[in-house]
């Protein structure tokens, strides 16, 4: 009996075990069936939006869906908002998914997902829009600007959030901008600004403004505008002949650049009207002589002008003779014979400076030494009975006879060293007559 009353007090204790361990399995498991699962969920402005609520495990008890008003969307499968823009996708006791079609701004904030049980089990998702940005617009160049006029260029895009932001490029270069941000509703616009003072540069520069937003992605927005410079004109006169001869077809041409364009321009020569029309030919900015010749060397001008002023240059023409030495067309020859003339030039100047020096001492030493033979030749005339005894005579004494004779004939031995050449230096008659007494 005692034995029968011990087994069944530990089959009774077993049997309780079990059971106790049976339920708090069961309990844990209640547990983690009965809680909701969600996600939070972000999308841009205009596209769809799925909500999702899940649970793992559930006995048949209803999920809901509540916006952030805390008004139902759906009960289970029952839609309970009039909202065409809010459809159902899955509906089952383990999910409930439904849709937001065209989601706006107005969208955005907490849902709940509820689990019906007791006590009520919820979890939250935040819906999060972005606002796509307006494509950008560019304001503060109405008409063309003159040179050194003050401008500012502004960017604006609106309805971005967060906020966009905008860069602005001066055709492929980066410059900086001045933002501003200000909110409207849930959105916000953006403005940047740039200031320049314009100049002839700017005219055909392209500014370009682009508006950066996570919304956009890899796609940015961006706007071009090209500015436009008005400026007073600026001109060169170009020829076509480096060195212009007689009978040449020669060619001035006007370049002139500015904004707006001058056009036509206007040439003269020497201040006045072109002289022979029939040869001087205007063709648009250029100048055209058919043929070259003297009458054609002037100075020629080139006039252009615009509302906003007026430039003009100028060309001297000096036409050579036709086979002038060392003319030529060719700037290559010009420059090889150039270093040649210039050699050529200072050995001529040279020479005849030399040459100038040498008549100036020859001819002061002959009209020394023609006074000498004079004055002598004057001092004996009358005591001698020929030239030759009046040399010997000049001073009016014979005593000094002997001692001229030695000294001509002296001289007379010193001609035989004379070259031909040098003789003609004795160009005294008498003189000679002299010599050659001596000699004999």
């Amino acid at each position: 009996m005692m034995l029968h009353q011990r087994l069944l007090f530990i089959l009774c204790s077993f049997c309780g075990i079990v059971i106790k361990e049976a339920a708090t399995k069961n309990k844990v498991k209640g547990s983690q069936a009965q809680f909701p699962i969600t996600q939070n969920v972000t999308v841009v402005e205009g596209s769809t939006a799925n909500m999702t609520c899940r649970v793992d495990y559930n006995d048949n008890t209803s999920l809901q869906w509540s916006n952030p008003a805390q008004q139902t969307l759906f009960f289970g499968n029952k839609k309970a908002l009039r909202d065409n823009r809010i459809e159902l996708v899955q509906a089952s006791w383990k999910e409930l998914t439904i849709s937001i079609n065209d989601v706006t701004l107005s969208d955005e904030g907490q849902y709940t997902c509820s689990l019906f049980t007791m006590p009520v089990k919820t979890s939250k998702a935040y819906l999060t829009v972005l606002g796509v940005p307006a494509k950008p617009e560019i304001t503060g160049l109405s008409r063309p600007a003159a040179e050194g006029e003050d401008v500012t260029l502004t960017c604006t895009t609106s309805g971005s959030k967060p906020a966009a932001d905008i860069r602005w490029f001066r055709n492929d270069r980066e410059v900086q901008g001045q933002k501003e941000v200000n909110a409207t509703g849930r959105s916000f616009t953006v403005r940047s600004s740039v200031h320049l003072k314009v100049d002839r540069k700017d005219d055909g520069a392209a500014y370009t403004c682009v508006v950066d937003h996570i919304a956009l992605g890899s796609m940015p927005y961006q706007v071009t505008e090209v500015l436009e410079v008005h400026y007073a004109p600026q001109v060169e006169i170009v020829h076509s002949v480096i060195v212009p001869q007689e009978g040449q077809y020669f060619k001035l041409e006007c370049v002139s650049k500015g904004n707006p364009l001058p056009e036509p321009v206007l040439w003269t020569k020497d201040g006045g009207e072109l002289p022979d029309v029939e040869r001087m030919i205007v063709e648009g900015r250029d100048l055209i002589i058919t043929t070259l010749n003297k009458t054609d060397n002037g100075t020629y001008r080139c006039e252009a002008s615009n509302h906003l002023g007026t430039n003009s240059d100028e060309f001297i023409l000096y036409v050579y003779a036709k086979d002038f030495p060392g003319t030529t067309t060719d700037p290559n020859a010009l420059a090889q014979h150039g270093p040649d003339h210039a050699l050529i030039g200072g050995v001529v100047a040279v020479v005849v400076f030399i040459t100038l020096c040498f008549i100036i001492v020859l001819g002061r030493y002959l009209a020394r030494h023609k006074g000498t033979y004079l004055t002598n030749e004057a001092k004996g005339a009358e005591d001698a009975p020929d030239a030759d005894t009046a040399i010997i005579n000049a001073e009016g004494n014979h005593a000094h006879a002997e001692e001229k004779k030695e000294y001509y004939q002296g001289a007379a031995r010193n001609v035989v060293h004379l070259k031909s050449e040098n003789l003609g230096f004795a160009n005294n008659y008498a003189l000679r007559q002299e010599y050659v007494r001596c000699i004999m």
